[in-house]
Parts: C-alpha cells; sequence; structure tokens
C-alpha cells in the first residue's frame, strides 16, 4: 500500500521536463516532489535507445530508493524508448506514467478527422511511437512529424527568447511536412518554454498542444483513482542533477521563482 505523503518522481535529460514539474506544483501544491535532471547526459533526443534505457534505469534506481509513489517520465525521448522497460523495472513498487499516452488521449478526444503536426528530438520522431498510437486510435487523424534537433540544445543552453530563437523556429515551423496542419503536438517538454514564439508564428490557425498541462491532469487523476494525493502540509521540492551546471540552476529559477538549491548525484561513479 502506498502512502499518500509520498514523493513524487520527475525526471529528464534536463531542463524541459521542469514545464511539466511546475504544472504539477500548480496543479497539486501539496504534493512533494523530487526532480532528477540527467545533465551529464543532455540532451537524450540523439542517443540510441539502448544508452537511455540505461540512464532510465539508474534514474528510477535512485527515485524508489527515495520511496517515490509516482514516477513520471518527463522526457518524450525517455518516453518513446524506455517507458516499457521502467514499468517492468519499477513493477508495483511505483506507478508509472510518461508523457505520451496523455497525449495521444486527448487528441483521441479533440481531433477526429483532423491535420495535427508532430515536432520532437530525432529519438522521439524517428521512434515513430506518436504515429502508431495515433493510427491504432483509428480516428483519421493525419500525423506530420518533424525532428527539430536544434531546438532542445538550444533552450538548455538559455536562448529561447530572443532574434537566434526565433530564426531557428521560424525555419522549422516553415518546412513543407508541417503544410495545412490544424494543431501541434509540442513532443518535447523543453518546448513550452518556447510556445509563445511558435503561436506567434502560426497566428490563431493552429492550435499548440502543450503536453505540460496535459500530463499533469492525467497524473492527477491517476493518484485520484488510486486515493494517492496528498492533503496533508505544504509540498517540498528536491531537485538532482547528475553533473552540475549554471545554465541548469539558471534556468529553474525561472520555473519556481526562488532559487533552487541543487544536489549533486552522479549515476556512475
Amino acid at each position: 500500500m502506498f502512502d499518500s505523503t509520498a514523493p513524487i518522481g520527475i525526471f529528464d535529460s534536463g531542463i524541459g521536463g521542469m514545464t511539466v514539474a511546475s504544472a504539477v506544483t500548480r496543479l497539486l501544491p501539496k504534493e512533494n516532489t523530487i526532480y532528477f535532471g540527467d545533465t551529464a547526459h543532455l540532451p537524450y533526443g540523439d542517443k540510441s535507445t539502448a544508452a537511455i534505457q540505461a540512464y532510465s534505469i539508474k534514474i528510477c534506481n535512485m527515485l524508489l530508493q527515495q520511496n517515490c509513489k509516482l514516477i513520471l517520465i518527463a522526457c518524450n525521448s525517455a518516453s518513446a524508448a524506455a517507458f516499457e522497460l521502467v514499468k517492468e523495472y519499477v513493477g508495483s513498487k511505483a506507478h508509472v506514467l510518461n508523457v505520451i499516452d496523455p497525449v495521444v488521449d486527448y487528441i483521441k478526444e479533440h481531433y477526429d478527422g483532423k491535420s495535427i503536426g508532430l515536432i520532437g528530438t530525432k529519438q522521439t520522431v524517428l521512434s515513430n511511437v506518436y504515429k502508431k498510437k495515433v493510427d491504432a486510435l483509428n480516428k483519421n487523424i493525419q500525423l506530420k512529424s518533424l525532428a527539430t534537433p536544434l531546438l532542445a540544445p538550444m533552450i538548455e543552453e538559455g536562448f529561447f527568447d530572443n532574434n537566434i530563437s526565433e530564426s531557428i523556429i521560424s525555419s522549422y515551423l516553415s518546412d513543407q511536412s508541417l503544410k495545412d496542419i490544424e494543431a501541434l503536438i509540442l513532443g518535447c517538454t523543453h518546448y513550452p518554454l518556447i510556445k509563445k514564439q511558435i503561436a506567434s508564428f502560426y497566428g490563431s490557425d493552429v492550435e499548440i498542444l502543450d503536453s505540460s498541462e496535459i500530463v499533469a491532469n492525467s497524473l492527477r487523476a491517476i493518484l485520484d483513482q488510486h486515493y494517492l494525493i496528498n492533503e496533508k502540509g505544504e509540498g517540498k521540492r528536491q531537485f538532482y542533477v547528475s553533473d552540475y551546471t549554471l545554465s541548469f540552476e539558471q534556468s529553474t529559477n525561472i520555473f519556481f521563482g526562488r532559487q533552487i538549491q541543487l544536489e549533486h548525484y552522479p549515476l556512475w561513479e
């Protein structure tokens, strides 16, 4: 039996998962959360499936040692490459959620017969995981995908609100493979940080699907279903990184509006 006051574990290769973590804490402020940014290995988007699986298992082992009641893979690349393996590894020790299935469920409810775009890392797009899941819905939804590998590193380095980022974003979104879409999935948890620029590019013609809010609502539903929502006290926030970087620390302050204490936890000694 899980303890409702046990923490939620959230992990990503870097700061991208913070978009989901901050959405979770806004929705469930009393929940205790542990965030792990695998900054030593970012970005995951250009890593092999085997490497991402190895990193994910190491991180999950650490989160299980912290008695997490739920582990959220807050990274599309890791969700695509490692979710099934992580679920098998974790077993009954914690609930496991990825950031892809909640978005697919949302699409099922709202985009029957529509044309939808997807931007993400090479790992996410080449895995074809979104297309397989969307096709399996049998909702006559056409998915148009484009790998946008420069965006996550750009955001990690803090270039997400200037002329450089606008130029790169515009170049990607002008690609013919995204022509005539009615909605766009931000298929990387880094991308909500450039949501305003993406929305500005499209105007009101294309709805931007921000996975962070969708995933946070799905997480709450799982906790509610299993009577695991924490009703006691104020939520505590812990942050771990596999390699300390100044840009990561500065970016965390943007999300939580205060100085964040990072703890160093190398995955391999």
